[in-house]
């Protein structure tokens, strides 16, 4: 399984990124597919979580700015994130678990796409 992550970049504070998180398996529509963040000198964080029937879950620090979605037939997950603060600066990984949500401990992680909020 391989996971392609790709989208982050410099923005400044209040701007807008798309990620994209792109799976080489056919098995995506059966797998959650989440994001999970990790900042210079800090533990990696669940960002927010979808499931195979397109509910999603998202951390308190992203609610109402960060939209998880997912293109089945693309086998692509995407991470919309809106009003960036400087503090949503870390590195973003994409992780897909298949079987849904309660197998997102273990599941396949994607590399990561560094994004950085600065003026």
């Amino acid at each position: 399984v391989q996971l392609q992550a790709s989208g982050g970049g410099l923005v400044q504070p209040g701007g807008s990124l798309r990620l994209s998180c792109q799976a080489s398996v056919s098995i995506f529509t059966d797998s959650a597919m989440a994001w999970y963040r990790q900042a210079p000198g800090k533990q990696r964080e669940l960002v927010a979580v979808v499931d195979t029937g397109g509910s999603a879950h998202y951390a308190d620090s992203v609610k109402g700015r960060f939209t998880i979605s997912r293109d089945n037939p693309k086998s692509t997950g995407y991470l919309q994130m809106n009003s960036l603060k400087p503090e949503d600066t870390a590195v973003y990984y994409c992780k897909l678990a298949p079987g849904g949500l309660i197998y997102l401990a273990g599941g396949y992680w994607g590399q990561g796409t560094l994004v950085t909020v600065s003026s």
